[in-house]
């Protein structure tokens, strides 16, 4: 998926690699601090039942902001709510793994947690679906979140839907 770019705040296009070497310089701009790097996805249907997606990177300072990239991907037509909402965590999954891959390769940090963040959550059709997602994620040893502490889903990668 490196083809596929990710957006930063100032609008250029880099690869998984450069986002992870961002992440990183931003944890060493202040390394006492504790972080976390978030993974998460949205999407919306259109009319023509094609849906966009967006996932996010969040590397958050905990209690003093953070960062984020997004990148959008657009897959064709999706019938029910439960197909988008799968494929939407099936992206987050993929980029946590690059994102992991790249972040081992780098100088280590022992002061930040990895989640994956899913756009479900109790109130509305989504909540039929936590269980399976959260046993999605965690299945591939990743952190899940929902709704409402899903916010790299539900609030950045919304953002660019």
């Amino acid at each position: 998926m490196e083809d596929n770019l990710f957006t930063t705040s100032f609008g250029l296009k880099i690869g998984t690699r450069d986002v992870v070497a961002e992440v990183i310089r931003f944890m060493q701009s202040d390394p006492k601090k504790n972080y976390k790097v978030i993974i998460g996805s949205d999407s919306e249907q259109l009319a023509s039942k094609d849906a966009d997606f967006v996932t996010a990177v969040v590397v958050h300072r905990l209690g003093n902001g953070g960062r984020y990239f997004w990148r959008r991907t657009e897959l064709g037509k999706f019938y029910t709510l439960r197909d988008r909402i799968i494929r939407e965590v099936l992206l987050s999954i993929d980029v946590a793994h690059e994102v992991l891959t790249e972040l081992k390769k780098m100088p280590s940090f022992t002061n930040w947690d990895f989640e994956v963040h899913a756009d479900v959550g109790e109130v509305g059709e989504t909540k039929t679906l936590i269980q399976e997602v959260v046993g999605m994620i965690r299945a591939n040893n990743f952190e899940a979140k929902t709704k409402p502490d899903s916010y790299a889903a539900s609030k950045v990668a919304d953002r660019h839907v």
